[in-house]
């Protein structure tokens, strides 16, 4: 129950901070509207940082669906564990897309776009073409699974003049604000074309929220595109984590 509940707080702190900040940028009449996509991937970066400190050293903080079914695919993760983990992720998803809307509940009724509204819970592509689409998902989770493994690894095997080992300091200290840059820089370099999901439940959970919660002029919820950043990133984590561990770094 400690890891189930440490990935469901997780989850909804980075989809809090993470919509939050799509929020903040999209919605009329904000302090931060209009502010760009660099304010969204810094938001983004820091969110994932957050969560990961958060409860990091209880879960893990796969926080993923992705991460976690990459993780059980290389052998590092128990399938066992497999649906507990993804059960909490899209609960922790669905309530804190909630905490968004609740948020930002004046701001609903001032912004006429209903896009810019789905936009502030889940992806959409700025080119709808399912392949492409599906081809970006891919590509920027692999990178995501293997940074993450990589960072890792490296955050055990740290050590100075003298042999004093550091991997403590590492990967309890900066091992989550990596994984954020790793995050702002997926983000910045990939994010363009679809939103850069990375993240199954952070997708799904909070597009259920905008097509439940009581927003005015919301419109649809593009039901027809939420497989792709639902497939998309697990693909793209198998692969990611699978290639790391075939080159055997």
């Amino acid at each position: 129950m400690h890891n189930f509940l440490a990935e469901l707080i997780g989850t909804m702190i980075l989809v809090l901070l993470g919509d939050g900040v799509v929020a903040n940028v999209v919605l009329n009449k904000t302090k931060g509207q209009n502010s760009g996509w660099i304010v969204i991937t810094m938001g983004w970066g820091v969110g994932v940082a957050i969560a990961v400190y958060a409860v990091g050293r209880i879960s893990g903080a796969h926080l993923n669906p992705a991460v976690t079914i990459a993780m059980a695919t290389i052998g590092s993760f128990p399938w066992a564990q497999v649906p507990g983990y993804i059960a909490a992720q899209m609960i922790g998803a669905f309530l804190g897309a909630v905490l968004v809307w609740l948020a930002y509940l004046p701001h609903w009724r001032e912004t006429a776009d209903p896009g810019s509204k789905l936009g502030v819970f889940s992806t959409r592509p700025a080119i709808h073409s399912a392949a492409a689409n599906m081809i970006c998902e891919i590509i920027g989770t692999a990178v995501l699974l293997f940074g993450i493994l990589a960072i890792a690894a490296n955050a055990q095997g740290v050590s100075k003049p003298g042999e004093v080992d550091l991997s403590w300091v590492f990967s309890r200290g900066l091992q989550p604000l990596l994984v954020g840059v790793l995050i702002l820089g997926i983000g910045l370099s990939l994010g363009g074309p679809t939103g850069y999901s990375l993240n199954p439940a952070r997708d799904l959970g909070p597009r259920l929220a905008h097509a439940v919660l009581p927003i005015p002029g919301k419109g649809d919820s593009e039901w027809g595109y939420s497989w792709i950043p639902i497939l998309g990133p697990i693909v793209g984590g198998v692969a990611g984590a699978g290639l790391y561990a075939l080159v055997g770094f």
